[in-house]
């Protein structure tokens, strides 16, 4: 697909081009929060404080909906090191149905040095918390956990060559996007 017949496509951002995206550096500064919900305030504290290292940092009870219900809800962040955070909902007036999913249909993965990532292995197996890995994705070495609420948290470790496979100006990358998105039975064709 070239750039002048980028816009008629019916998934493309209208008014953009191929080109566009290879070289600007995003206006979006970082992640702020990812918020996801919990079956329990607790026990995900347990996890994510005790286990993972991560300090809470901010609790928020909401107790009415900006549409006027009533509800009973806390929101709690847990602070990573580059001030970002994790975000969790307690709603017990609403269901919490999740759904059990592959690891690629949703995972969280959050970004540690090589030694952390073998003391985090360790850790998990010595506290009998389900732990899979070391996998080595080429760029990244990773781990995985599911927290109490059933989530795929993933911790990966940068190896030699990272910043050459993920960066603004990865013709490759592109390329093999282009590939994926026309090959027979792609999505959209």
């Amino acid at each position: 697909m070239t750039a002048t017949n980028l816009s008629t496509n019916q998934n493309a951002i209208p008014g953009t081009t191929q080109n566009e995206h290879q070289t600007q550096t995003p206006n979006i500064k970082r992640l702020h929060h990812a918020a996801y919900r919990c079956r329990d305030s607790e026990s995900t504290r347990a996890f994510y404080e005790d286990f993972l290292e991560l300090p809470l940092a901010g609790a928020l009870k909401i107790t009415q909906t900006k549409s006027g219900r009533d509800t009973e809800v806390l929101h709690t962040f847990y602070q990573l090191g580059d001030g970002s955070h994790l975000a969790f909902f307690e709603a017990p007036d609403q269901p919490f149905e999740f759904k059990s999913q592959h690891d690629f249909d949703l995972h969280i993965a959050l970004e540690v040095d090589a030694d952390h990532l073998q003391h985090m292995l360790q850790k998990g197996k010595d506290k009998n918390i389900e732990t899979r890995g070391v996998s080595d994705h080429e760029f990244i070495d990773s781990i995985y956990f599911r927290d109490p609420n059933g989530y795929v948290l993933e911790l990966c470790a940068k190896k030699v060559g990272h910043d050459e496979h993920l960066n603004l100006d990865n013709v490759k990358a592109r390329d093999l996007l282009k590939q994926w998105a026309t090959r027979p039975g792609a999505a959209g064709t």
